[in-house]
């Protein structure tokens, strides 16, 4: 009687939530280091079914960076990175455009129709509703002019077709998203999954924007768990990134967050995946799990 009244208190507790998000867009951004167990996907894609099934309306953001990795070094590939950017030549690109739709992209959606919802990966018949311009690396020269660093075929995205990702949000389907991108020239390119996600979640005016990763949110202090920050100004996100406090990866999450909610966004996390159903915990709770980041 105690578990099933416990249970019964947790429902009661997610009820108002449950009504504020009804019908409002949540755009979620699942890494590829938070994916690599499968343990960890299937209660994340529960967490989202669970929010489609509620009224809520899930759009997910994936990565991959290890898969093709790990698919590059099998073909004795060295994978090479600047400033935390593939450099990516015309094989790397089909490699990844094969891991992140052929394969993650598919057995997510396949994953979720086993859950018993419909979901769809945006990219159709080699139709892509991410449209993207070519992006360079801006540097130095020895003599402090600048310069454009050209990387491959890696780009920036600046545009969705909106209706499409609409079309599918108004359905029971949840729209997949691998982060590869159309130029109007008929490139392809690999874009990078935080801007995609927070791209997405500007343009359709998301009620939330979540990034879920291998890391408890943000801390204050560099390797002290107890320095984490439940929720964090915009001032104190710059302060931190003064201090090179949020560096490496965490650092383009934190700055599209920002960006974000700069252009409407009502509130953005940063919240740990590896918690089993760290999304509903977050999403659901009056506590939360992750860092929340507002402005």
């Amino acid at each position: 009687m105690e578990n099933a009244i416990r249970k019964a208190n947790i429902l009661i507790e997610a009820l108002p939530y449950i009504r504020s998000f009804r019908n409002k867009i949540v755009v979620i951004k699942f890494g590829g280091s938070a994916m690599s167990s499968e343990d960890v996907l299937t209660k994340v894609l529960q967490d989202i079914v669970f929010m489609k099934t509620v009224g809520i309306m899930p759009i997910l953001v994936h990565g991959g960076g290890p898969r093709i990795s790990e698919e590059m070094a099998k073909r004795n590939l060295t994978p090479k990175f600047i400033e935390g950017h593939r450099i990516t030549d015309r094989e790397t690109l089909e490699i990844a455009k094969d891991v992140l739709i052929n394969q993650i992209s598919a057995s997510i959606v396949k994953r979720i129709s086993e859950l018993g919802n419909e979901a769809a990966c945006i990219w159709e018949d080699e139709y892509c509703p991410l449209k993207a311009e070519k992006y360079y690396i801006e540097t130095k020269t020895d003599s402090g002019a600048s310069k454009k660093l050209d990387i491959g075929f890696v780009g920036k995205v600046t545009a969705i077709d909106s209706e499409r990702f609409l079309n599918l949000c108004n359905t029971c389907t949840i729209p997949i998203v691998p982060p590869i991108a159309k130029g109007t020239n008929g490139d392809v390119y690999n874009v990078n999954a935080d801007n995609v996600a927070a791209f997405i979640a500007k343009t359709l005016g998301a009620e939330k924007l979540v990034f879920l990763s291998n890391t408890h949110g943000i801390m204050t202090r560099p390797d002290d768990d107890t320095s984490f920050a439940s929720t964090l100004h915009e001032n104190e996100v710059h302060e931190l990134i003064d201090k090179k406090v949020i560096k490496d990866g965490m650092l383009p999450k934190a700055l599209a967050c920002i960006s974000a909610l700069k252009a409407g966004v009502k509130k953005a996390h940063i919240i740990n995946g590896l918690i089993p159903h760290a999304l509903l915990l977050e999403i659901f709770t009056d506590k939360g799990v992750g860092t929340q980041i507002i402005i």
